[in-house]
């Protein structure tokens, strides 16, 4: 087995989407490829055929790989629900809540995990593609890291590191990375890549020269922005699409609300595509436009903390409105519960233990409590009878009247989410709904648009072609599969 470890100077940098464009590109020339993030700080999750949960990045990657998603491939996930805490995962299973200083406390011990996970995937491959997380220069976390230079000592794994040219001062951030390494990590990084390049490639020559003198590190390519990236689903709400809506009339416009600790946004991504419907992005203190057709309460992470959110943004109100005027509603998961008469929160699963008030448009209460449920299924829709298919990923039980009217029934006979009795506001678990081509054009007819002749799933994997193509046509792979040790 050989590994390479990919780095970035900053946040949202590429390295996701360089790393999948990577592992298309090394599994279409017969290798078997696993991708790999030690630790990962993200809301947007996927369930593991293994029965778990990891970072949607490394779900993709290991698509792109052509491999089944592993618990192993992110063996540490953070999901925030506050500004100062989150839910720690580790190999897909939540092991508590943590502040940062506390979690910082647990990482050696969570570096054994991370070293286990490795190894196993490692066995089963030829090349293991390793991301770090955030920025390499963040030399005041090196003490304990798992996530960069850390891990990268700890498995001796060489670095290629990405800077972003688009959000400007790439040399200097490449340099200064340089400069800020304690030698011995500067040492470990073989090249850099230039991502995200607008123009003509020969402007830049100059510099990539200059970088690599500078840094002594092989230039390994300079990467054009990749249209395509936005057909892909984005990893952190650093990648989340801020729109302002317009309401054309043309198309269907659907609002989703984004509350602070919004989860799983990609779920929408499948609707974004469409062009019968104009989906924007709410942040709070955007009132939701007379003009909406569909209101989407998407999931939380802290959906107490973000149904308060809700409710201080006024959105609460303009819900109320917008369905006086006839307008649809769909919440999912978190959102879904939110549209109950109450949550409750005993046991401060999602953060200090409370209860509240639902939006009270649906006749259900819920009590976040027991195992979490993170299973793939498939079923059909209600009362339409259409396929669907998704994963749940939640906490709670529901109950009440309101489930005697379910959204979706699931191929074991079990059934998932309500519908209001005039059939205009909707809730359920299940997330991924929007990938399923027919349930889409069934919600855009009912929404007064059109569907396309969209195929989501076949779009991803052209995407993904093409990425690889991208990659291939600007990066130096044979360069990088040489330097992988």
């Amino acid at each position: 087995m050989k590994a390479i470890m990919f780095q970035g100077t900053g946040s949202d940098v590429g390295k996701s989407l360089l790393v999948a464009g990577l592992a298309r590109a090394f599994a279409d020339r017969g290798l078997r490829v696993r991708p790999f993030k030690p630790q990962n700080m993200s809301n947007n999750a996927a369930v593991t055929a293994d029965g778990g949960e990891i970072g949607r990045a490394q779900a993709l990657q290991a698509r792109a790989a052509r491999v089944a998603p592993s618990v192993h491939m992110n063996p540490v996930l953070l999901k925030p629900q506050s500004e100062i805490g989150a839910q720690v995962v580790v190999q897909g299973r939540v092991i508590g809540t943590a502040p940062a200083r506390g979690y910082y406390a647990m990482k050696a011990q969570l570096m054994e995990r991370v070293l286990e996970s490795f190894h196993l995937l490692g066995a089963e491959a030829d090349l293991v593609l390793v991301e770090g997380a955030g920025s390499a220069s963040e030399v005041n976390l090196r003490g304990g890291d798992i996530a960069n230079m850390g891990f990268a000592e700890a498995a001796d794994v060489p670095v290629v590191l990405i800077g972003d040219i688009e959000r400007g001062g790439v040399i200097a951030s490449l340099v200064g990375t340089r400069h800020v390494l304690a030698p011995e990590d500067a040492a470990r990084i073989a090249g850099f890549i230039v991502n995200k390049f607008r123009g003509d490639p020969a402007l830049f020559a100059d510099g990539m020269a200059d970088l690599a003198a500078r840094t002594g590190w092989d230039a390994l390519g300079l990467v054009p922005y990749f249209d395509g990236a936005s057909r892909l689903p984005a990893e952190d709400t650093q990648s989340l699409r801020h729109d302002t809506a317009n309401g054309t009339g043309v198309r269907a416009l659907v609002v989703v609300l984004a509350y602070p600790r919004i989860s799983n946004f990609d779920d929408f991504d499948p609707l974004r595509l469409e062009p019968g419907a104009e989906v924007v992005f709410l942040r709070p203190g955007e009132p939701i436009p007379g003009t909406a057709r569909l209101v989407i309460l998407p999931g939380s992470k802290a959906t107490l903390a973000d149904l308060s959110a809700l409710r201080t943004a006024g959105w609460d109100v303009d819900l109320a409105a917008h369905v006086r005027r006839g307008g649809h509603v769909l919440g999912v998961c978190g959102g879904y519960q939110m549209l109950g008469r109450s949550i409750a929160d005993p046991d401060g699963i999602e953060g200090a233990p409370g209860e509240s008030a639902g939006l009270g448009f649906l006749d259900v209460e819920t009590v976040l409590t027991g195992d979490k449920t993170l299973t793939d299924v498939q079923g059909v829709s209600c009362p339409a009878n259409v396929a669907v298919k998704g994963y749940e990923m939640h906490v709670g039980q529901t109950t009440g009247a309101g489930l005697q009217s379910p959204m979706i029934r699931f191929a074991d006979g079990r059934t998932d989410g309500a519908v209001s009795a005039n059939g205009r506001i909707a809730g359920c678990y299940l997330h991924g709904l929007f990938s399923s081509d027919a349930y889409r054009e069934e919600l855009l007819r009912g929404l007064g648009a059109h569907g396309s002749a969209l195929n989501y799933e076949h779009d991803v994997e052209a995407t993904l072609d093409a990425l690889a193509a991208h990659i291939e046509a600007h990066v130096d792979c044979g360069r990088i599969l040489a330097l992988a040790r």
